[in-house]
């Protein structure tokens, strides 16, 4: 018994030492969690976040962009016709005034007189001839007791006076047509600018200083220009109909007024190679004002049936436009494109892309073909600011 104690404690200490080596090899060696690892195969991609938009087939409105000025329908610089001082200003700066509205009046008296004067040099000529018809009739009823001579020059002396009293007619008219010019009216509807004379001033028919210019701003135009190479699509959408010109800030951030092309200038500026157009607005509410400067666009022609897309799907590299798209597996595929239109934040493609794609629009920049891709799709209430994963 006493030999059986120390191979029993032998065994046991060798027992426990096995199991220590085994439990050190399974779950605290290095190599124990690679075996585990490479039996339960390689790690899971991880999807990328991406925003989609479908490709749409839609018509296309096609514009031209360009700078132009707007300039009055009508712009008058009003002028004296007559010589004098100014009695009257009727008009304020920046009114509103109509066609015929008094505007200035130049001191009337010396043309009132001169009117007075012809008016009474017409009734002695009428006194005149009254009297030579007497005359003549005097001689006609003498018969032979009068010459043929004395008859004839009476009848000439009546005739002469009839044509003097004519004259006078006219003199009468042309005096208070100089008495009319006195009171200088405007001849459009416009809006007044700066004054140029004050009361008291001294005004001359033969000065090329004005007394106010008078601008038309309903309707207005605005002059603008395009490209020459655009001049055969702009001629043939004139055939079907005026084309629409919208006007924008200069910043094309706020829409002004829509009008429509009115002319097409006669020449092209071969130093520039642009045509000038002419666009004429309602401007009922007086958004576009003479001298402004203003952004144009022009819409040229419709593309019926379009592929469309939004610009952020569009991407640039070294070797040309492309988009990535997403597949039924969600995996990211590039596509080389063709752009020839974008405007408002949609580009037309014409090679690359079919409608009814998904194009990835946001997070291109950790996509690569084949990658995994999680969609994300804004919330239609942008007060929730939501995103829905799909």
């Amino acid at each position: 018994m006493k030999k059986s104690r120390p191979i029993l404690w032998i065994l046991i200490i060798a027992a426990v030492a096995s199991a220590g080596y085994y439990g050190w090899q399974k779950y605290g060696s290095p190599g124990a969690g690679k075996t585990q690892t490479a039996q339960k195969g390689p790690p899971r991609q991880a999807a990328v976040p991406v925003s989609v938009s479908p490709v749409e087939k839609a018509d296309f409105p096609v514009y031209l962009t360009g700078l132009g000025t707007v300039q009055g329908f009508n712009t008058v610089q009003v002028r004296t016709r007559v010589d004098g001082q100014i009695d009257k200003l009727a008009f304020t700066e920046g009114q509103m005034v109509k066609q015929g509205d008094l505007l200035v009046e130049i001191d009337p008296r010396p043309f009132q007189a001169a009117l007075d004067q012809a008016k009474a040099k017409k009734q002695q000529d009428e006194a005149n001839l009254a009297n030579a018809n007497l005359d003549l009739q005097r001689y006609t009823k003498l018969g032979e007791f009068a010459t043929r001579q004395q008859t004839d020059t009476q009848r000439s002396t009546v005739a002469q006076l009839t044509a003097q009293i004519a004259a006078d007619e006219a003199a009468i008219a042309n005096a208070q047509t100089q008495l009319d010019y006195t009171q200088v009216k405007s001849p459009i509807t416009g809006v007044a600018g700066l004054r140029l004379v004050d009361i008291g001033n001294i005004v001359n028919a033969s000065s090329q200083t004005g007394i106010v210019t008078i601008s038309q701003v309903e309707p207005i135009s605005v002059i603008f220009t395009a490209p020459e190479d655009q001049l055969p699509y702009i001629s043939e959408g004139q055939k079907a109909g005026a084309l629409k010109v919208i006007a924008f800030t200069t910043d094309g951030k706020k829409t002004l007024a829509e009008g429509k092309l009115a002319v097409i200038n006669n020449q092209v500026d071969t130093t520039s190679g642009t045509i000038r157009l002419k666009a004429v607005f309602d401007n009922k509410d007086h958004t576009l004002w003479p001298g402004q400067s203003v952004s144009t666009r022009l819409l040229v022609r419709t593309l019926k049936d379009a592929t469309v897309v939004p610009d952020d799907a569009v991407q640039h590299s070294t070797n040309g436009l492309y988009a990535y798209t997403v597949n039924q597996d969600n995996k990211a595929e590039v596509h080389k494109i063709k752009v020839s239109y974008a405007i408002d934040g949609r580009s037309v493609v014409d090679e690359g892309l079919t409608p009814g794609q998904q194009v990835i629009t946001g997070g291109q920049f950790k996509v690569q073909p084949g990658s995994l891709v999680s969609t994300a799709v804004a919330s239609s209430d942008p007060a929730q600011n939501k995103v829905r994963q799909e």
